[in-house]
């Protein structure tokens, strides 16, 4: 069952649910919309082929911080949220882009849209531009949001606790 904005409202004035920061203008009709943090990550220039079961991300990845970068055409970086999600056992999330963005030519996930339940972390965004135009993104947009559903039961692996990367984000 995909959570209401009242659902979501009652979740997070309960304590269920938390979001930090939060906005109440950010919670949207069945989603929440989550803001880009000045956290950037953009790949080095490597001159020899990445070996996947040798180098993990982090090794091909230089952080900076910016309140504002430029996505090239063809360009990837990651990006953390602003906001930290915390999750009971048995809420899950799943990230979106938002439509007004891709219309321009930008994907803000390729693959990681999960939230696990039990999750307490800040998203990292994959964030491509697909566009023939270079695209500037600024610390602050709401570029992306998040959909929470009820579990059956809850996890008995709750991400803060049993994931690998969960704990640094």
């Amino acid at each position: 069952m995909i959570l209401s904005d009242s659902e979501i409202k009652r979740m997070l004035k309960s304590g269920e649910l938390k979001i930090e920061p939060l906005e109440e203008s950010q919670i949207g009709p069945a989603s929440v919309d989550l803001t880009l943090s000045d956290e950037w990550q953009f790949f080095k220039k490597m001159e020899e082929p990445i070996d996947l079961k040798k180098t993990s991300f982090k090794e091909a990845f230089v952080s900076r911080k910016a309140e504002e970068v430029v996505l090239q055409p063809g360009e990837m970086c990651l990006a953390k949220t602003r906001e930290k999600l915390t999750l009971p056992p048995y809420i899950m999330g799943k990230l979106e882009g938002r439509s007004r963005f891709a219309r321009m030519g930008l994907i803000i996930h390729i693959t990681s849209a999960l939230v696990q339940p039990g999750s307490n972390n800040r998203q990292v965004l994959e964030i491509v531009n697909l566009a023939p135009y270079s695209i500037k993104l600024h610390a602050g947009m709401r570029i992306s949001q998040v959909v929470f559903e009820r579990l059956t039961s809850p996890t008995t692996r709750p991400y803060a606790k049993y994931g690998e990367i969960a704990r640094v984000q």
